[in-house]
């Protein structure tokens, strides 16, 4: 066979393959010739070459960016995303390289340069990534808006590919940081059991603003029916569950098993709002509003308070009376 020398390089890089590789394998230039004409070998960039004539996949097409881009490894999107798991990424390529290189633009590929990058890296990955921590917090600092930023941090944590211990430290190296203030608090939340977009947000956006009660657990274990659930956040001393859906829980059976779900903390004497992304970030007011009269209907004896947006509704009622 043609490729026989390279057999367990073409096994470990998904089929896609360098120039320098077939050379150092004794595949002469000669050689690697004849089998671009015959199409055993596809150009995917130059001096990379793939193994079938086909659209690459997105394997294929990391690995042909790592090797187009010499010494580099999978940086932001491209170095969170967890092969075999959800929808693979359509975007360009993104690779780091040292800070003192450069490398060609290419159609497909974003080279980003960084500063330190040999202690960012977990080379032994293949391919090559840069550590979830520093990805994540870099996509976090470039992210269009503070939803985004926090989801990048938010779904690393949740996914438990690290913890905010680790991401506070890659912080707390960065010099410079977009919405530092922000994404300390999130760290703080992540550390307490938040796991979500959703639920730092009902904490930061609709609990903490307006006086609201703290929850008593976040993702809190529940017995039902001999096995363990859990719930995302419980206001045990109220008899109240919160339950933040995401956009995850689009599909029917997930409704079904929220229902099931429902009925289950009905019969145990707990009250459960359900919460999406509108409540919580579109009229945070209008449902810590909300939330404040089952509180008081359920025995808390706070004040709930204005957040100071115009046109908060929070509180009105007490400041009504007292007028």
């Amino acid at each position: 066979m043609p490729l026989d020398a390279v057999t367990d390089i073409l096994a470990r890089q998904d089929g896609v393959i360098a120039r320098h590789q077939l050379l150092a394998a004794g595949v002469t230039q000669a050689r690697i010739d004849t089998l671009l004409r015959r199409r055993d070998l596809v150009p995917v960039h130059p001096g990379v070459y793939l193994t079938h004539t086909g659209a690459p996949t997105w394997s294929q097409r990391c690995w042909a960016a790592v090797l187009y881009a010499g010494r580099s490894a999978l940086h932001l999107e491209s170095a969170l995303h967890e092969p075999g798991k959800g929808a693979a990424p359509t975007g360009p390529v993104h690779v780091a390289i040292d800070w003192g290189r450069r490398v060609v633009p290419r159609s497909g590929i974003c080279v980003h340069r960084v500063r330190g990058l040999e202690e960012k890296v977990r080379w032994n990955l293949s391919p090559p990534r840069v550590r979830i921590e520093v990805a994540a917090m870099e996509v976090a600092h470039r992210a269009p808006d503070e939803l985004a930023a926090i989801s990048a941090l938010a779904a690393a944590v949740g996914a438990r590919r690290t913890v905010a211990g680790r991401l506070r430290e890659e912080l707390v190296r960065r010099g410079r940081l977009r919405r530092r203030a922000l994404l300390t608090g999130l760290l703080d939340d992540l550390e307490r059991g938040t796991h979500s977009v959703l639920e730092h947000g009902y904490l930061a956006r609709v609990v903490r603003p307006h006086g609201l009660p703290e929850p008593t657990a976040q993702q809190a274990p529940v017995a039902v029916a001999g096995r363990t659930e859990y719930r995302d956040v419980a206001h045990d001393d109220v008899d109240l569950v919160v339950e933040l859906d995401g956009q995850l829980h689009d599909r029917s059976e997930a409704r079904d098993d929220d229902a099931d779900r429902d009925l289950d903390d009905l019969a145990r004497g707990k009250v459960v709002p359900r919460l999406r992304y509108r409540q919580v970030f579109a009229t945070p007011c209008r449902t810590a509003s909300r939330l404040a009269v089952l509180f008081r209907a359920r025995g808390w004896d706070g004040i709930p308070v204005a957040c100071g947006l115009p046109a908060c509704p929070v509180g009105a009622d007490e400041r009504g009376s007292s007028s």
